[in-house]
């Protein structure tokens, strides 16, 4: 087992500064709605472009569009669908980080946060899948067509994809924590901050930085720590455990107390 090794902790300016507004409490009085209607035509403007990639290779060879022969416009609409679809991915999942959905049902939560890879889909399977139909297209742009369209699929998909999903429930224990505490530890490398020095996690860590969770953001890192946020969770439920045991054992004594008193009595009498 690694030894665990002594924190040398950097304190921010944020931190000596004291107590501020903190994330959560800011994303929930932001809105989105720029945001969201930003992706969503970023979206419709990936589906045009689809559309005009589309109408390129279904045109006669010795025609243009917009300019261009069939090959370059094909390669150059499939291009601009890619960077739609990216950049409504990216206004989704940022939207997504300020107002999460809830993880309480897993599927609508996956479809809601990784709705850019469904665009991606349909931004680029019907190309692929109308050019490999196509009989009498020339072989040369089916096969030029289909490898731009795969990778820029395969692009679309994993750059659309949200690798750190933020939950409403996640958000609200964040906000929990704000009121509590202002201040969390981090490391230089990751994408998660700390609610706990002693978390295991940072057991092998020399250097942490200690600031405020907005600063561990800018700085980063995404998300709390899993590990950590049991460790939260768990622990209101453990102080009222105790005391439920102690309550327990006050009435268990409080029963036991007339009969003690009583064989006390007696012995006294003998």
């Amino acid at each position: 087992m690694a030894e665990k090794k002594e924190h040398k902790i950097v304190t921010t300016e944020g931190a000596a500064a004291g107590r501020k507004p903190g994330v959560a409490a800011q994303q929930i009085a932001q809105s989105t709605v720029g945001l969201r209607i930003g992706a969503v035509v970023a979206w419709i403007l990936a589906l045009v472009a689809e559309f005009f990639a589309i109408k390129s290779f279904m045109i006669c060879e010795d025609e243009t569009i917009l300019g261009m022969a069939p090959m370059t416009a094909m390669i150059v609409f499939l291009a601009i669908d890619l960077v739609c679809v990216l950049g409504g991915s990216l206004l989704w999942k940022k939207a997504n980080h300020i107002h999460p959905a809830s993880e309480k049902n897993a599927l609508t939560f996956w479809l809601w946060n990784n709705l850019g890879v469904i665009m991606a889909a349909v931004a680029f399977l019907p190309f692929i899948i109308i050019l490999l139909t196509k009989k009498d297209a020339d072989p040369k742009t089916k096969t030029i067509g289909t490898i731009v369209a795969a990778i820029a699929l395969l692009i679309a998909g994993l750059g659309s994809y949200d690798w750190n999903p933020y939950s409403q429930e996640e958000q609200q224990e964040i906000l929990k924590m704000e009121e509590a505490t202002s201040n969390v530890y981090w490391t230089k490398g990751g994408k998660v901050f700390h609610i706990y020095e002693d978390c295991q996690h940072l057991d092998r860590t020399e250097e942490l930085t200690l600031g405020t969770i907005e600063e561990a953001e800018q700085a980063g890192k995404e998300r709390l720590c899993k590990t950590c946020r049991k460790r939260h969770e768990a622990e209101p439920a453990a102080v009222e455990e105790n005391a439920n045991s102690l309550i327990e054992t006050v009435a268990e004594n409080a029963e036991d107390a007339p009969e003690t008193i009583k064989d006390e009595l007696e012995s006294s009498e003998e």
